[in-house]
């Protein structure tokens, strides 16, 4: 079976003004809101999606990417 670490950055992209921010993902909820540092946008998950990192980040959260589901 392999054994895969989890990674803990995600930069998210704010889909209003295009700012990306690197950001260390919580290991123990789930990131429903997260203001865009330069336009102030609040983003939140799209549908379907179960956090702000699912949605806009270049790496899903980590108990999705462990498999688990998210906030489950």
């Amino acid at each position: 079976m392999e054994n895969r670490s989890v990674v803990l950055e995600s930069t998210l992209t704010c889909p209003e003004c295009g700012h990306a921010e690197t950001e260390t993902m919580p290991t123990d909820f789930c990131q429903w809101f997260y203001e865009c540092r330069q336009c102030k946008t609040v983003l939140r998950p799209k549908a379907g999606d179960c956090c702000v990192y699912c949605s806009y980040g270049t790496v899903p959260c980590p108990p999705i990417q462990s498999g688990d589901g998210c906030c489950g």
